[in-house]
């Protein structure tokens, strides 16, 4: 059943998720007129405030958050906003949150940003106070487990109160423009597609890097490690839109069909087709950072960096490796994605001082938008060996393609479409569990045998082994 929900209930309001991006988020829906007048917000947490306290508190977090460019009147956007303190273990609050909230006829949507081991207490709450019936839909934000076990135990507390078409799952990558944009360009322009495929692409490359490192992540971070933080949804996500076939529409099921057969058809990783790696003390931009055990405060065996050689099995990429690569403390932030193309099958510009270079398409995520095909070209001028090439960029820098366009946090577009009840970009049960099982083989066969993280220096680009696995066959990782 499709509503519009006029209410909607963050848990976890006063925490650093709801602060940097939440918040900010809705007010700039708000601002840009696409919240409904009558949607309100109700916060809940442990902190004891009352709504004039927590609308002080979402002030400050926008006025620190907020791009001065983006920032405006605050007040109709503060007078959404309600608050009810909660100890999610006991069902002792719950009546309370229920009276603030209101009755959920009309479409209510929750999100629920707390620790996994509060969802099942907080469903139990939620059912106790008549907060989970047809006109209700439950938003959940990462990690969904630790492990494929444990993300079924989740999901199956949540589906003991809610149906899989009111389930969101959020990954915040899918909400990011160009990643929506990877689908524009597959499916909207007849050029691609036809070259899509194991006999027009050479390799794909999917990077990942951060610049940071713990960033007051240290309980949650030594317990994932970069596969389960990073490789299992965001990177796993970016390969299934890379590589799915067609939907026949642009709707939720259709778009979600695809990316879980892509998923179901991920080769087993063999243990030479992996490197793992912890960054040590180095230098970024200049300033001198710790390494992970110094930062964590104790030796550490869970990895910063991992880089996998994957393949998808089916008639479309069979043979094509998809090399993932993620890891903190790298040389420069950027997430990006590398469309390799085959060299000419023939060239009949040889011997005339031309050097052919393979197509090349590349994908940038973050930090900039933007979308570069790289070209042969003839160097103008005249030469006595004849027609003397070069490759060259085809640039579309979105910003500069869409003029005044803004800039928007990718759980604007997450938060509007819970809202509005669109699923399209949030990821479906059989997805998670898909990339799980992938995850914990790989994780099984590290353990299998006796693997532990290769050093790399902080601002590098991880291990040297990395470098190896993809250059034993040939191919240089995009830098």
């Amino acid at each position: 059943m499709s509503f519009t929900a006029d209410r909607l209930l963050l848990f976890g309001a006063t925490g650093d998720l709801a602060q940097r991006m939440l918040l900010p988020s809705l007010f700039a829906l708000d601002a840009d007129g696409l919240l409904a007048a009558d949607l309100r917000i109700v916060g809940t947490a442990r902190s004891a405030m009352s709504d004039s306290e927590y609308r002080n508190f979402a002030r400050a977090a926008l006025e620190k958050h907020l791009p001065a460019e983006r920032r405006g009147s605050m007040a109709w956007f503060l007078n959404r906003l309600a608050y009810q303190t909660l100890d999610a273990t006991t069902l002792d609050g719950y009546d309370a949150l229920a009276e603030k909230v209101g009755t959920p006829e009309r479409g209510l949507a929750i999100f629920l940003s707390t620790a996994p081991s509060l969802f099942e207490p907080t469903i139990k709450g939620l059912q106790s106070a008549g907060l989970t019936g047809e006109t209700v839909r439950m938003c959940l934000e990462k990690p969904l487990g630790t492990d494929l076990a444990s993300s079924r135990e989740i999901n199956d507390a949540v589906a003991a109160a809610f149906p899989e078409h009111r389930i969101f799952r959020i990954d915040h990558y899918l909400g990011k423009e160009t990643v929506q944009n990877l689908l524009a360009l597959r499916f909207a322009n007849i050029m691609f597609e036809p070259l899509w495929n194991a006999a027009h692409i050479e390799h794909v490359q999917i990077t990942v890097a951060e610049t940071v490192g713990l960033e007051g992540r240290v309980a949650f971070y030594d317990d994932a490690g970069a596969i389960r933080d990073m490789v299992q949804n965001h990177m796993l996500q970016l390969l299934a839109l890379v590589a799915m076939e067609p939907p026949a529409h642009f709707d939720a099921t259709a778009v979600r069909d695809e990316k879980v057969k892509v998923l179901r058809a991920l080769r087993g990783v063999a243990a030479n087709e992996t490197v793992t790696g912890q960054y040590r003390a180095g230098a970024i931009g200049g300033q001198a950072v710790p390494g992970y055990d110094e930062e964590l405060g104790k030796p550490s065996d869970t990895e910063t960096f991992v880089a996998i050689k994957a393949h998808v099995d089916n008639w479309r990429w069979k043979g094509v490796p998809f090399y993932l690569r993620t890891g903190k403390r790298m040389p420069k932030r950027v997430t990006e994605i590398v469309i390799q193309f085959r060299c000419v099958p023939h060239s009949i510009f040889a011997g005339k001082g031309a050097t052919m270079q393979p197509n090349r398409l590349v994908i940038g995520i973050q930090p900039e938008e933007n979308i570069t095909l790289s070209l042969m070209a003839k160097v103008p001028g005249l030469d006595r060996e004849g027609i003397r090439l070069r490759q060259v960029p085809l640039n579309i820098a979105m910003p500069d393609a869409f003029s005044g366009a803004v800039r928007r946090i990718a759980y604007e577009r997450l938060l509007l479409d819970l809202v509005e009840g669109d699923q399209t970009l949030f990821v479906r049960r059989d997805e998670v569990e898909a990339q799980w099982d992938w995850v914990d083989a790989i994780r099984a066969g590290w353990a299998a045998d006796g693997l532990t993280p290769k050093t790399y220096t902080a601002g590098s680009w991880g291990p040297s082994a990395a470098i190896a696995l993809a250059e034993r066959d040939g191919v240089t990782w995009h830098e």
